[in-house]
C-alpha cells in the first residue's frame, strides 16, 4: 500500500552499501572549491600544446649543437629565483626575467606589490598559478607564493671576446678567472671589470662559478651589458691569448712583482684564482708574471673579487695617466 513505511524494504536499512541517503557530510566540501586560474598550455605537461614545445626545443637544441663549433658548450636550462626578497632584488637590478609566477592566494606585502609593479613595466609575463604547482617548479617549495624564471646566459666565445677587446680604442683589459666556485664573486668581478673600464671576463666552463641569478643581482646589472665568456680549456686559451700579444698577469700574496712596479698599459689578462686554493699549477705557469699587492696590515690576503677591483684600479690609473 503507497504511504506504508511499515513494509519490508520501505526504509533503509543503517551500514547500507549504498552510502548516505541525502548529501556527502560536508566529505566533499573541498572538491568544490575553486582551483584557481588555469596555467597556461605550455606548462600543462599532458597538454598537446606542451609537447609540442618540448619537441620544439628539443629540436631548436640539435640544430645548435650540430651548427656549433667544437668546445662551444650548450646553454643551460632557465633558472627560478625563489623568495620575495631575491626576486625584488633580481628585478630592481635589471636581471632579463621571462616570467613573474604568483601563487593563487598569496599574503599581499609591499615586496610583492613592488615585484609585480616593476615585472609589468618591464613587459614581463605575470602569471598566477596554483600554489601547488609552485611547489612542483621548485625544489624545496621555500618560494612564498613567488617565483621569477631567468633565462639561460649566453656566454660569448672567447675569440669573440679577445677581438672585441683589441678593437677598442683602449689596450685590451681582461679578467680570468681560475677556481672561483661562488658566483657572488664572479658578479662583483663583473661589476668591477666594467666600473674601470674593462672589456669582459673569462671564466672555465668546468669547475666554475657561472652566470646565475645570484651573479646578476651582484653584478648590480653590469652582466647585461658586459661580455662573458666560456673556455673550455682555461690554460689553452691563456697561451692562445699570450701568443698574440697579450701580457697574463696572475694574482698571489707571494707574487714575484709587486702592483707598484706593474705597467698594465699594455694589452692585458688579469688571472684572479680562489681565496683558498689560489691560482692551479697549469694556470700559473702559464702567466708572464705573478703580481701580489702590498698590504700595510697584517692581513695575509684579499678576497678574490677585492683583488680583482685593486689591481683594475691600478691599471685604470695608469691608463688615464
Amino acid at each position: 500500500m503507497a504511504g506504508n513505511s511499515q513494509r519490508r524494504g520501505a526504509i533503509r536499512k543503517s551500514g547500507s552499501k549504498k552510502g548516505a541517503v541525502v548529501g556527502s557530510g560536508g566529505k566533499r566540501r573541498r572538491g568544490l572549491e575553486g582551483r584557481g586560474a588555469t596555467p597556461p598550455a605550455e606548462m600543462r605537461t599532458k597538454h598537446p600544446a606542451a609537447k609540442r614545445a618540448a619537441a620544439k626545443t628539443k629540436a631548436a637544441q640539435g640544430r645548435g649543437a650540430a651548427s656549433r663549433p667544437a668546445g662551444r658548450k650548450t646553454d643551460d636550462g632557465p633558472e627560478l629565483v625563489l623568495g620575495r626578497n631575491p626576486v625584488i632584488e633580481c628585478l630592481r637590478a635589471g636581471v632579463p626575467a621571462t616570467a613573474l609566477y604568483v601563487a593563487v592566494g598569496t599574503e599581499n606585502d609591499d615586496r610583492l606589490t613592488e615585484s609585480v609593479r616593476l615585472a609589468a613595466d618591464k613587459g614581463i609575463s605575470i602569471l598566477e598559478l596554483p600554489r601547488t604547482d609552485l611547489d612542483r617548479m621548485s625544489a624545496n617549495g621555500l618560494h612564498q607564493g613567488v617565483a621569477l624564471q631567468v633565462p639561460p646566459y649566453r656566454y660569448a666565445h672567447p675569440d669573440d671576446l679577445l677581438d672585441r677587446a683589441r678593437g677598442s680604442a683602449q689596450p685590451a683589459l681582461l679578467v680570468a678567472l681560475d677556481n672561483i666556485s661562488d658566483p657572488r664573486n664572479l658578479g662583483a668581478v663583473v661589476r668591477s671589470v666594467a666600473a674601470f673600464g674593462g672589456h669582459g671576463v673569462l671564466i672555465p666552463q668546468r669547475r666554475s662559478a657561472s652566470v646565475t641569478a645570484v651573479a646578476w643581482r651582484t653584478s648590480a646589472g653590469a652582466a647585461a651589458r658586459l661580455p662573458v665568456a666560456r673556455a673550455t680549456n682555461l690554460t689553452r686559451t691563456l697561451k692562445d691569448w699570450a701568443s698574440q700579444g697579450v701580457q697574463i698577469v696572475g694574482l698571489d700574496a707571494g707574487g714575484d712583482t709587486s702592483l707598484d712596479d706593474f705597467d698594465g698599459r699594455e694589452p692585458t689578462v688579469i688571472v684572479v684564482g680562489s681565496e683558498g686554493k689560489g691560482l692551479s699549477r697549469l694556470v700559473r705557469e702559464s702567466c708572464d708574471a705573478i703580481l701580489s699587492i702590498p698590504m700595510a696590515g697584517p692581513v695575509e690576503s684579499l678576497n678574490a673579487s677585492v683583488a680583482a677591483g685593486v689591481v683594475l684600479s691600478e691599471v685604470a690609473r695608469q691608463r688615464r695617466a
